[in-house]
């Protein structure tokens, strides 16, 4: 019989007097050289996941270091090798952790059924299609396809590079389904604009027995932002209560949302102030209700209060700011925030923040400084960026001396030469300034290109129900046409009259 080595804890660490310096290299190196000496002992599974944890939690989160373990070998153990794809996937080093086992696979190794999630997110986490594809045929190949785990994540993974389809496919030939199946599935629904897929599927959800949790509630909710579906998401609300679940920060923040997008803000305030806990979310989520609906000043005194609640703002709530700034005609403070965000909080501007000061500008007349601000971005401006200022200049060139609507008419056909909406709004400039050779011209050029103008579309809830209308259409199959027209030609008066006031 092989007698072991009993190892104190002075083994591991000696008696020394504490050195602050240590390189944290060299204590790496000591806990490699320690684990080869229980590979040479046989007792190397004891501490191989115990020692991955420390590099994978270390203050330089470089997990190189377990490339030199003797475990990533033909004898060591799946567990091993499910820590480390692990560690890189929670390290944001999805690519490196389909990597890893790749590598795990060219040596023997079998994966089992933790290893398959985690690999799953990884794809997920980047849209590696194919990499996830190739993934799928090993799970079969192992027996794990009916594994209600690996087959929730496959959902998942689905659901994240866009193939509904797939998702559902996984998803009906499911044998045995739990809730996270159900949210999984409603997940990628609403991930990839399935919107009224999603409702039904949450109907058939409720007729299987199954009871939604929180994560079902905050999906659905979403699902009402994007629609504007203010009766569904008070449904959603009922339910909460009446299931008597907690109205968390996460539950809370998604309810704040939900009757902000929706319009309700006086209900997005009330929760919002009931929550007994808020994080910049709650807040962003407040702040950008506040200001998209036209309580700018509301919105502006929420953003101290936030502050003296000592919560860091982030991108959300600065777009918030300056939607608000833009709605109240702030132009100096649209510039104060948009500065104090990358210069206080250390907030790289995105895209839609220098729309945003595009917007504030434009609102107010100002083409040229829009325009110079523009050109002055430390990255090209994108389309919107462009139809923005196009879109003011449409109102405001009466004014346009420097002609900046020409020059931003001529860019934003450089960028999007075939899209029929910027066609649309140049004829439609020409138009408004009485040049109706150049209109025609415009218009004419659509037609031989074969473009046609995308149908101005609206819609509004009645009785829990989204009824759309489009741009020429004479009637409704839900709506007496007569009555309508006569209803849409009272409050055109009516506008008239209050315009001349």
């Amino acid at each position: 019989m092989v007698r072991l080595q009993i190892l104190t804890a002075n083994y591991f660490f000696p008696p020394k007097p504490f050195n602050s310096n240590l390189n944290l290299v060299s204590a790496k190196q000591q806990c490699v050289s320690l684990v080869k000496h229980f590979f040479q002992i046989g007792g190397y599974g004891l501490i191989a996941g115990t020692l991955l944890r420390f590099f994978a939690s270390s203050p330089s989160g470089n997990l190189n270091h377990a490339g030199v373990l003797p475990c990533r070998s033909e004898k060591s153990e799946v567990s091993y090798w499910n820590d480390l794809i692990r560690s890189y996937a929670t390290k944001d080093s999805p690519r490196e952790a389909i990597g890893v086992y790749l590598e795990m696979r060219s040596l023997g190794i079998n994966p089992d059924k933790l290893t398959f999630p985690i690999l799953l997110k990884a794809c997920a986490a980047i849209s590696a299609l194919n990499e996830g594809r190739k993934i799928q045929v090993d799970v079969v190949k192992h027996g794990l396809d009916c594994n209600v785990y690996v087959q929730n994540t496959m959902i998942h993974f689905y659901g994240s590079c866009r193939r509904i389809r797939d998702a559902r496919r996984v998803f009906d030939e499911m044998s045995y389904r739990t809730v996270v199946s159900w949210n999984a599935v409603l997940s990628a629904c609403v991930d990839n604009e399935c919107l009224k897929e999603s409702f039904g599927l949450f109907v058939k959800m409720m007729d299987s027995g199954f009871d939604p949790d929180e994560t079902t509630m905050v999906i659905l909710l979403s699902s009402c932002s994007v629609l504007g579906n203010l009766s569904f998401g008070r449904w959603v609300h009922s339910q909460v209560i009446g299931n008597g679940m907690d109205v968390n920060c996460r539950l809370g923040t998604a309810l704040v949302d939900m009757y902000g997008k929706c319009g309700a803000v006086y209900e997005a305030s009330m929760v919002f102030h009931r929550m007994p806990e808020r994080n910049v979310w709650t807040w962003s989520a407040m702040i950008l209700g506040l200001a998209q609906h036209g309580f700018a000043k509301d919105a502006l005194e929420l953003f101290p209060k936030m502050k003296q609640s000592w919560i860091s703002p982030n991108y959300v709530t600065f777009l918030g700011i300056l939607c608000a700034c833009s709605h109240a005609g702030l132009i100096d403070g649209g510039y104060k925030f948009f500065h104090e965000m990358e210069n206080v909080h250390g907030i790289e501007p995105m895209m839609i923040h220098y729309g945003a000061m595009v917007d504030i500008l434009s609102r107010a007349g100002r083409l040229k400084e829009a325009y110079n601000f523009i050109l002055k971005m430390p990255v090209e401006a994108d389309p919107v960026v462009w139809r923005t200022l196009l879109s003011a200049c449409t109102i405001h060139g009466v004014n346009d001396n420097d002609r900046i609507g020409d020059k931003v008419r001529k860019r934003l056909l450089e960028l999007e030469p075939k899209r029929s909406g910027n066609l649309v709004m140049v004829a439609n400039m020409y138009a408004e300034v009485g040049m109706w050779d150049k209109a025609e011209n415009v218009r004419r050029t659509m037609k031989k290109r074969g473009l046609k103008k995308m149908a101005g579309e609206s819609c509004i809830e009645v009785g829990g129900s989204i009824h759309r209308f489009f741009s020429g259409e004479d009637d409704h199959p839900q709506l007496d046409s007569e009555d309508f027209l006569q209803l849409l030609y009272g409050l055109n008066l009516h506008m008239k009259s209050v315009q001349n006031l």
